[in-house]
């Protein structure tokens, strides 16, 4: 299937780590001909992944972002306009957990972290991008959710969890403008989030699949809802468990 993503620009947050989903969507993009724009807390890691991209014929510009800090966002979205002449696609990708703790034991600050990074940074990105989108009459927005009900993981689900309503009323609210959001929820991963976790070997059989959801597993579903093919997928979940 041709997902005509030939020629579009992509920006892709959360793309440093080299085990994360992000860095696996922006090379899934870059091999259905998107150029990227890709941030990171993690410069070295986002270079990383520019240089891949790079190696497969694709533009690409990274640059060092902190999703909670609005200043940053606004200076990514306006650079990566200005050197691509748009942009046509937001991965909203960024994530974190302060630590995996119960919640008794955790601290406003955690609290704060976690809200801040993928609540508050998704809702920063989409803000900067939607304007410049709605004055083309066209773009996707694809917000990431995940991680609900996780023990040690309280305030990281319950941010995920509201970006889940954040994507169901923005996708109302932009109605009629050409730019459809959506959100997708990446089952329990192989990644950095849970690398450390001892549980995850007792965890993963009692699965669906009977193991982790993978970035391979990811990629694929970001891309269709990148797509031109997902025209009446507005404010629609995809659960990836």
């Amino acid at each position: 299937m041709d997902l005509k993503l030939s020629g579009k620009v992509a920006l892709v947050t959360g793309a440093g780590s080299q085990i994360g989903y992000g860095k696996a969507i922006a090379l899934t993009l870059a091999e259905e001909g998107c150029d990227l724009i890709l941030g990171d807390i993690d410069l070295e890691g986002t270079n990383q992944t520019a240089d891949e991209v790079k190696a497969l014929g694709r533009k690409v510009t990274a640059m060092r972002v902190d999703v909670r800090n609005r200043t940053q966002v606004d200076e990514m979205v306006k650079k990566g306009i200005d050197e691509f002449g748009g942009i046509d696609i937001l991965v909203n990708n960024a994530g974190a957990s302060s630590k995996m703790m119960p919640f008794m034991k955790m601290t406003k600050e955690d609290w704060d972290y976690d809200i801040g990074v993928n609540l508050y940074g998704q809702m920063n990105v989409a803000h900067a991008v939607l304007p410049h989108m709605m004055s083309r009459n066209q773009g996707r927005i694809i917000n990431t959710s995940g991680g609900q009900g996780i023990p040690a993981l309280s305030t990281y689900g319950a941010a995920k969890a509201g970006v889940v309503m954040f994507t169901r009323a923005l996708a109302k609210e932009v109605q009629g403008s050409g730019v459809i959001v959506t959100v997708y929820s990446p089952g329990l991963g192989a990644t950095g989030l849970t690398a450390d976790d001892p549980r995850m070997d007792s965890i993963a059989p009692t699965l669906a699949l009977g193991r982790l959801c993978t970035p391979q597993d990811v990629a694929p579903i970001v891309a269709f809802l990148a797509s031109e093919v997902s025209s009446y997928m507005a404010a629609s979940m995809v659960w990836a468990h």
